[in-house]
């Protein structure tokens, strides 16, 4: 559930005040922990007084799941993969009508989808929602047995009548009745919903000349699923196609679409991207999971002076801000961090994405769609025009985007972008390789921050241990640099999937343009000497900001050594 809905439920019933309800929320985002917990760990209801509440504001009835006990006739009201898919548990029926309990009782979409689905009327009513989530877990099975389950009905039944070698006479037809056969259905619903439960950001379909992979990203790391049988390749690649409304008879052109599902009772966007390949169409799908992201700037793990000089930038009123990093080391979370914490009713913010990641309400978002000409530098062309204060361009790709973005710096406005670069000195070197002349780069740019994700060492089974010399020799140390200082690993737990490792945290380089920099620029000194400069100047590099998270036991010196 989303804390800041329930924390304004019961800040608007007077049980909590505004600071409280601020508080609930930030320690439910840094501890991960649901809110509904959170807020019975302070004592300010019970379980059946938090039902009470929600079901009032909700306008439903509460009902208590302590001593509830689902028969198998119930159970059987909602099948087991919707039941999982979209969180729901069905409590009781009355003629056409299903009542329910939500895993998520503040998101209407499962109702309606349940509804659409399977034809009857259904009623919420409100119950505590880890009981809703554990009932369902027990009653309905695991994912994997439920994915068992339904490769065994696709083995003995007759419902996928196409395979893979009939892919030359490709018929339409065919292959969309296997796409909405109801076993592929279940199949795909199951696979998306294993993602999400793993916290996946990214789903990988791989047809390969004799099998069909899966596989999931987990904290940058990829993991491969069972392989299902390779002849489910088609329509399973088929029938998420057909979700992302793609063209599933064109097979020879890349296509990009997007799913917008509720799963595990969260609002879930997929970015949905096909490849021709020699064996078939690769399919990937990026996972935008709004519940998992926090767009708190404080819970992004910056060293205090990196995070206090930024906030001084980002409330300047003119400037070039940018963030550089490779693919996914959470360039985009950082600047939406800094538009929320400048979000205000005094300001006027426009962004330009390729794709919109995340709605933020009260900043106007922009989609790039190049198949339409409508390119970041035609956008920002157009947003000088719309009077705003700040503006951020997802990601600085070309000369024109970058003189526009210096000339509405120079004119009075906030600009905040991304580049692909490997460090942060390598954004001036970059901008000046793309044809800007220096002087504008020193006149316009405030600073440059680089960043990495690694991944941190799971509370669970984190270990102490005495690293050899030759693994120190790695990060550039010998045993006297040390000292007495602690290191640690993960030995792997259920927890952490048995890899030693739970979630990321970013590690971060920033680089202040002062005077001196400024000057350098001018000169067009090279990048090796500017970051030489910057680092006498008192920079941190991504090296050291690693060891501070390896010294502070959150992280491993492997990953550190992998990622600067």
């Amino acid at each position: 559930m989303d804390a800041r809905l329930v924390t304004d439920i019961f800040l608007e019933r007077g049980l909590i005040t505004a600071e409280t309800a601020e508080q609930l929320t930030h320690l439910s985002q840094t501890e991960h922990k649901p809110i509904e917990q959170t807020i019975l760990d302070a004592q300010i209801v019970d379980e059946s007084g938090f039902e009470q509440v929600l079901a009032d504001a909700l306008g439903a009835e509460a009902y208590s799941l302590q001593e509830f006990n689902p028969d198998a006739s119930t159970l059987s009201l909602i099948p087991s993969g919707l039941a999982r898919l979209h969180g729901v548990l069905p409590i009781a029926a009355s003629g056409n009508t299903i009542f329910v309990a939500l895993v998520d009782p503040l998101n209407p979409r499962p109702i309606e989808d349940i509804r659409f689905a399977l034809g009857r009327e259904i009623v919420q009513v409100i119950s505590f929602p880890s009981r809703v989530q554990n009932l369902i877990r027990e009653n309905y099975g695991s994912e994997d047995s439920s994915i068992q389950e339904i490769l065994a009905q696709l083995d003995s039944g007759h419902d996928i009548t196409v395979d893979q070698s009939e892919a030359d006479t490709f018929n339409l037809q065919s292959v969309t009745a296997e796409a909405n056969a109801a076993p592929i259905i279940k199949y795909v619903d199951l696979i998306l919903e294993k993602a999400i439960a793993a916290r996946a950001s990214d789903i990988h379909f791989e047809p390969f000349e004799t099998e069909f992979k899966i596989r999931y990203r987990v904290d940058g790391a990829l993991y491969e699923m069972d392989p299902p049988p390779f002849r489910l390749a088609l329509p399973v690649i088929s029938r998420v196609k057909v979700m992302s409304n793609l063209n599933i008879a064109e097979r020879r052109l890349p296509q990009d679409g997007r799913i917008q599902r509720t799963i595990n009772g969260r609002q879930v966007d997929l970015r949905v991207s096909t490849l021709p390949t020699a064996f078939g169409e690769s399919v990937v799908l990026r996972v935008l999971d709004r519940s998992s992201v926090n767009l708190d700037l404080e819970t992004l793990g910056m060293p205090a002076e990196t995070m206090a000089y930024i906030l001084e930038v980002i409330e300047k009123p003119n400037g070039i801000f940018i963030v550089t990093g490779p693919t996914g080391s959470g360039k985009t979370t950082t600047l939406y961090s800094c538009l929320r914490k400048i979000n205000t009713i005094d300001s006027k913010l426009l962004t330009a994405e390729d794709p919109v990641e995340y709605e933020i309400d009260g900043i106007i978002q922009v989609p790039i769609n190049d198949s339409i000409g409508l390119t970041f530098s035609r956008v920002l062309r157009a947003f000088l025009r719309q009077d705003p204060d700040r503006i951020l361009i997802g990601e600085t790709r070309d000369m024109e985007t970058a003189q526009i973005a210096i000339q509405a710096s120079l004119t009075g406005h906030l600009v905040f972008t991304t580049l692909h670069t490997n460090d942060s000195t390598g954004a001036v070197t970059r901008l000046m390789d793309m044809g800007i002349e220096p002087f504008l780069i020193s006149a316009s740019l405030e600073c440059v921050l680089a960043q990495r994700l690694i991944r941190k060492i799971c509370t669970s089974c984190r270990t102490a241990y005495e690293p050899s010399e030759q693994v120190l020799a790695s990060l550039g140390l010998s045993v006297h640099d040390i000292g007495d200082k602690s290191f640690y690993y993960g030995k792997g737990c259920e927890n952490c999937n048995q890899t030693g490792y739970k979630g990321r945290k970013g590690i971060y380089e920033l680089l202040k343009i002062s005077d001196p920099i400024r000057e350098m620029i001018n000169n067009r000194t090279p990048g090796i000497l500017i970051r030489q400069k910057a680092i006498e100047l008192g920079m941190n590099t991504l090296r050291e900001d690693g060891l501070r998270s390896i010294y502070e036991g959150l992280s491993t010196i492997e990953e550190v050594v992998k990622y600067t």
